[in-house]
């Protein structure tokens, strides 16, 4: 069963994030599911047709908490924080790869008995939110994905990404000056943030420790290709006939409208598409108000 915290990670023998959300900024009740390969911190907030948001790297929870806020009224808002990240379990063993993330997943699916949900993707909470929900297609009411890829990425600026920060140098950036969030999250071409919002992404990954799981998403962006190939073929296949939302940063460079809407047309029967024409890739802190009217609008 999760037990209830109020927005405080139990430390476990140096494994949790000791760090304590500001409650104005993020006013949820923490809880806690023990998977079977670590503790998973989640926020489970109203009631009503569920929804579950999933993030990418380098965020966490915190990154929906506007959405959330704005959407807890009409629907119970699950988010939740992969291992390795915000203030989830940093389990020894863990190897943090987009297929480990994608079973825990679903694993807290289950064990919060979830039916006729909806499931929000952004990032590389596309794939894993999506390779949980292909094989429980019996229970999903819709998807909504936001800049993000469900197939193998062959752009080369992505795939040089993935081998810069797969190397030595830039492992050791990500772990010991958390390169990943000061730079890419928080830098001049991220969302702009106040002080304390920027703290909270800071503090999810606070030590070079606790940085392990960032390290490992660049290199999946080539290492995850046998699922991303599998979803190439479940999600129209299992997925396809459901209502989805795509709502778009037009201005992403890390996934250009142009090349990854006509993916997503072409695997959806009911799409509708929502442009945010001056958003970049942090939609969720960049458009929250859009994001939750459109939600609202395509799932009443």
């Amino acid at each position: 069963m999760g037990v209830e915290l109020k927005g405080v990670a139990k430390e476990e023998e140096g494994s949790m994030i000791d760090f304590v959300p500001n409650p104005t900024l993020y006013p949820f009740a923490s809880r806690w599911f023990d998977s079977s390969a670590g503790r998973v911190h989640y926020i489970d907030e109203g009631t009503g047709p569920p929804i579950v948001f999933c993030h990418g790297s380098p965020t966490w929870s915190f990154l929906y908490r506007h959405i959330v806020k704005g959407l807890r009224g009409r629907y119970r808002c699950i988010a939740v924080d992969y291992l390795g990240f915000g203030l989830s379990e940093r389990p020894a063993g863990f190897s943090y790869t987009i297929a480990e993330h994608t079973a825990v997943l679903g694993e807290l699916i289950d064990h919060l008995q979830l039916d006729d949900f909806v499931l929000m993707g952004q990032d590389w909470g596309g794939p894993i939110g999506l390779g949980a929900a292909t094989t429980r297609a019996d229970r999903v009411r819709g998807i909504v994905l936001g800049n993000t890829a469900f197939w193998p990425i062959e752009r080369l600026a992505n795939r040089a990404f993935s081998v810069i920060m797969s190397s030595r140098p830039m492992q050791q950036r990500i772990l010991e000056r958390n390169l990943l969030v000061e730079q890419f999250l928080l830098g001049r071409t991220g969302p702009t943030l106040t002080t304390a919002e920027a703290d909270h992404y800071r503090m999810a990954q606070p030590t070079k420790e606790a940085r392990h799981g960032l390290t490992v998403m660049p290199r999946e962006i080539r290492a995850a290709r046998p699922l991303l190939e599998e979803l190439t073929q479940d999600v129209p296949a299992r997925l396809g006939a459901k209502p989805a939302l795509a709502i778009w940063g037009m201005r992403d460079m890390v996934f250009p409208p142009r090349a990854c809407i006509p993916r997503i047309r072409s695997a959806f029967t009911q799409l509708h598409i929502v442009e945010l024409r001056q958003a970049k890739h942090f939609i969720q802190e960049e458009e929250p108000d859009q994001i939750t009217a459109a939600i609202i609008q395509r799932f009443p």
